[in-house]
């Protein structure tokens, strides 16, 4: 065998092991989470004296929930003379005179609301958020996107965490509206509950830096202005902020306990839109923060698992590279030469990176007392989504990579209420009801690329089957069938939306 032949197949074998330990990364999830299940933040001593809150909603082109989130903020439940209430609005559409309209209604009412409007989309969502606090006479900052409805009493049930005077953030539980709309929602559903109900829990009573996740959060002021404020280097300033206020010695508390209802992408666009910005927003951070993460006095188990939490979007890279540039040359080098005796390698490291993955996604549903059976009925559509995402994150993560810039894009919203049971009690009053025309997601330019790459794998499929290298088969098939699907769905979500 050549040097060149073993060179591919060492590489093959070592991005293999990468992504089983980003696999057993999350067994490690799993494990830790029996130790700190039952954790929750101690009772926090009340204030005397209600402290005053700003709580934004950042706007751009949200004109189907827009009056919905408008509708629903005026009832927090929490002192008129301590609550400021600013929609920060980049919206280039009718969302400024829907907007507007309401804004002036409640003003008319004695709310202290006001409608917060740029004459551009610098910085996007952090540069308005940044400006909007020129404004903002708010001690702490409560940010909730247009597509949350937080319940009336969360401000109440939230804000006295931060009497410990080096608290800089509290982050509430995400629940879903339209769990229940489509597979693809009940699918996306599992896929954030683990992160919530395991990463953020681990993370948080564990020690370790973990994330502000952009909207269902309260912000210190001045944790905020001393951590270096908002910044639109990346496309996730909700993870860049987090990482440097921890580093300047701030603490972060999350609430397992307290849910915060919020909208999930309703196809297929939308949602790899929505992936798209946060892998490489993700992989941007991790190139920003890592270095200033191990050059700090942080424990080195801290070092560790932000390392772990910061690259994790590059696994879909990875296993891209793996697949299409060694994995299929190592299986002909391998039959070429008889060396496919070696196939009990490539098992137990794709059961433990994929199967690591799939553990810690059904567990996420455990950890919040849903159906064992109903989320393990969901596993085959979690492994066929994680392979729809393959070429659109990648392709985000090897943007960041490579530094190449790209704006700011938000995810379409439908204004959907159909998770009655985790729903406010109010939001049939608060929903869109008219018909107007939805928002398109980005084209799917992917689509055509995951039809080249799902015939690559059909002939290696093949090849397998006319080889008899029966062990290969269940693999080839799934990404077969997971690029085909995908590029369907994207295909036919576009066609949809274009009528």
């Amino acid at each position: 065998m050549s040097v060149l032949s073993l060179i591919i197949i060492a590489i093959h074998f070592v991005l293999l092991f990468i992504l089983c330990l980003f696999g057993l990364h999350r067994l490690s999830m799993v494990a830790r989470w029996f130790r700190y299940r039952q954790h929750t933040p101690k009772t926090p001593k009340k204030y005397n004296h209600l402290p005053k809150i700003t709580v934004q909603i950042p706007l751009y082109n949200e004109r189907m929930v827009a009056k919905r989130i408008v509708d629903s903020i005026v009832k927090l439940e929490y002192p008129q003379d301590r609550l400021q209430i600013q929609i920060v609005d980049d919206s280039t559409d009718s969302t400024c005179d829907l907007v507007a309209e309401r804004v002036k209604f409640y003003q008319m009412h004695g709310i202290d609301i006001e409608h917060v409007q740029r004459t551009n989309r610098q910085g996007y969502k952090a540069g308005a958020l940044k400006e909007a606090m020129d404004t903002a006479s708010g001690e702490f900052i409560a940010i909730f996107d247009a597509d949350f409805i937080p319940h009336p009493d969360t401000l109440l049930n939230s804000i006295h965490y931060f009497t410990q005077s080096n608290v800089a953030m509290v982050q509430l539980r995400w629940e879903h509206l339209n769990r229940r709309s489509s597979l693809l929602t009940k699918t996306q559903a599992i896929m954030l509950d683990a992160h919530f109900s395991l990463e953020q829990q681990v993370r948080s009573f564990a020690g370790m830096l973990f994330n502000f996740n952009g909207t269902a959060g309260i912000w210190r002021t001045s944790a905020i202005i001393d951590a270096g404020h908002w910044s639109a280097d990346t496309l996730t300033e909700d993870l860049d902020l987090s990482y440097r206020a921890q580093l300047a010695g701030w603490k972060m508390i999350y609430l397992n306990n307290i849910p915060c209802p919020g909208e999930l992408p309703a196809d297929m666009n939308a949602f790899k839109t929505q992936q798209y910005r946060w892998a490489k927003g993700g992989v941007q951070v991790m190139m920003k923060m890592l270095p200033t993460v191990w050059k700090s006095k942080i424990a080195l188990s801290k070092k560790i698992e932000s390392t772990f939490h910061l690259s994790n979007n590059l696994a879909y890279f990875v296993m891209l590279v793996d697949t299409l540039f060694f994995l299929v040359p190592s299986l002909f080098l391998r039959d070429k030469y008889d060396y496919l005796n070696v196939w009990w390698v490539d098992i137990p490291l794709l059961l433990m990176s994929s199967g690591g993955h799939l553990i810690y996604l059904y567990w996420g549903q455990i950890a919040l007392n849903r159906s064992k059976s109903r989320a393990l009925v969901k596993v085959p559509n979690l492994v066929m989504l994680g392979i729809q995402l393959a070429i659109n994150n990648s392709k985000a993560g090897l943007e960041a990579l490579l530094g190449r810039q790209s704006e700011f894009v938000r995810t379409p919203k439908t204004g959907e209420l159909q998770d009655a049971a985790q729903a406010p009690a109010d939001s049939a009053a608060v929903s869109n009801a008219s018909p107007v025309t939805r928002y398109k997601a980005a084209p799917p330019r992917g689509a055509i690329f995951e039809c080249v790459i799902a015939g690559v794998y059909a002939v290696v499929l093949m090849w397998a089957v006319s080889h008899q290298h029966w062990f290969m088969l269940p693999f080839l098939l799934l990404l077969t069938i997971g690029f085909v699907t995908s590029a369907i769905h994207s295909f036919y979500n576009h066609y949809q939306l274009s009528k």
